[in-house]
């Protein structure tokens, strides 16, 4: 016999009557917060996937790209547009959870999220952050404007390329070429 305490911390394994497994970890709805936080992301993933979110965000950058500029000073602007790409982007990613994840309530993902900030990496989380983080909103503008303006870093000039023979440089109409790859100092 066990005593309470050890009840509670134990997970039921329980048959769904069709061979199928189910996993209940204490948690009232059979869901600990990990895994709800992690299925969650993962619908976040497909959203922002989803070519209606791409042509959403890319019109939005599109239109206000050119007021931001890469300086330590933040025009009052800054603030309305971050408004604005609030109510419309988290706006509809949360609608599309509230479609996948029938009881997804935004403020308390929010808080999760806020919670797990420093243990957190990646494109997804940098997104989601741009909600609450003024400074990582700028940034993602400021990085839109390098790229619409080819002031990105091009790392290409760092590559050779170099070829090695073999039997298909026989059958190649290039195959008079040199081609190898290797880093440059």
């Amino acid at each position: 016999m066990t005593s309470e305490g050890e009840e509670n911390n134990m997970d039921l394994e329980l048959d769904g009557g069709e061979g199928e497994e189910e996993y209940f970890d204490g948690d009232e709805n059979g869901i600990n917060e990990d895994t709800r936080f992690d299925e969650t992301i993962g619908s976040i993933e497909d959203i922002v996937m989803d070519e209606k979110f791409q042509t959403m965000q890319n019109t939005f950058l599109e239109k206000y790209y050119m007021e931001f500029e890469n300086t330590e000073e933040n025009k009052f602007i800054y603030t309305d547009i971050h408004k604005e790409y609030c109510e419309l982007i988290e706006k509809h990613i949360e609608t599309e959870l509230q479609i996948r994840i029938p009881d997804f309530q935004m403020d308390e993902f929010a808080k999760e999220l806020e919670n797990r900030k420093d243990e957190l990496d990646g494109e997804i989380f940098e997104m989601l952050l741009t909600f609450s983080d003024f400074m990582i909103f700028k940034e993602m503008f400021l990085d839109y404007k390098s790229a619409k303006e080819g002031n990105t870093v091009d790392l290409s000039s760092g590559i050779c390329i170099r070829h090695f023979g073999s039997e298909i440089e026989q059958l190649s109409p290039m195959s008079s070429l040199d081609f190898t790859l290797s880093p440059t100092s």
